[in-house]
């Protein structure tokens, strides 16, 4: 069980709400979600290959996360959640917005895919501790990011691994993320704020007084020839992983 000390609120129902406004189109590759669709191959790619590295198992195989479990906050209606259930894990998802909750749902079990989600405070769930626990793209929306950070890392079991994904906060990501983004319909008004971007070193003190020590990040960079990938430049968005110190 978390501790109960962890409770603090982190949900910003502001946030909630302008999230779960979205929940129906979720799954829409072309719709307000788009930019996600296209952002979860590469974060997918991130993630197995640190699966693989982490855990030493075979990079063949379907399933690595087999007899594991995996938790993913933040989840919004199930696009992280299902590939990790495609892999083998007993997934739980948690997400603030009720709506995000509910097309998660029906979305899995359209798929047939055994996913439990929950809605709410993470720290009051009571959900126990997990071998993998991802959060993509969340930080940025929480109201206390180190009470958040705390609270996942309550949720890491022994020997487990985390997986964490956020903008930084550059002059380039207030330019391209949020200005530029809005303003041409890539991503939903009101999505980002750049004042609540965290930077790597940010993210990596907040891991580390909560017990974790943060992988290198890569960054997720954008070109007109490749699109979104993997590289080594930070300047718009990050995702690392993070392990007990």
């Amino acid at each position: 069980m978390p501790d109960a000390s962890l409770a603090n609120e982190t949900i910003r129902a502001g946030e909630a709400a302008h999230f779960g406004a979205l929940a129906a189109d979720w799954w829409n590759p072309a719709g307000s979600s788009a930019m996600l669709h296209r952002l979860n191959p590469v974060r997918l790619a991130f993630l197995r290959e640190a699966i693989d590295l982490h855990w030493g198992g075979d990079v063949r195989s379907i399933r690595p996360l087999a007899g594991k479990k995996a938790l993913d906050v933040g989840c919004g209606a199930g696009l992280v959640a299902e590939p990790l259930a495609r892999l083998g894990a007993d997934v739980t998802g948690v997400d603030a917005a009720a709506e995000n909750i509910a097309a998660a749902v029906r979305h899995a079990a359209g798929t047939g895919l055994p996913i439990t989600y929950h809605h709410g405070e993470l720290a009051r769930l009571g959900l126990g501790t997990f071998d993998l626990v991802t959060s993509m793209e969340v930080i940025e929306h929480v109201a206390d990011k180190a009470a958040f950070v705390a609270h996942l890392a309550a949720h890491l079991a022994d020997g487990g691994l985390m997986v964490l994904s956020t903008p930084n906060r550059t002059a380039a990501s207030r330019v391209l993320l949020v200005g530029a983004a809005e303003a041409l319909g890539a991503v939903p008004k009101g999505t980002h704020h750049w004042d609540d971007f965290i930077t790597p070193d940010e993210l990596g003190d907040l891991l580390a007084e909560a017990g974790l020590a943060m992988g290198e990040p890569r960054g997720i960079a954008w070109s007109p020839s490749r699109g979104l990938h993997l590289s080594d430049d930070l300047a718009l968005n990050y995702i690392v992983t993070a392990r007990a110190g």
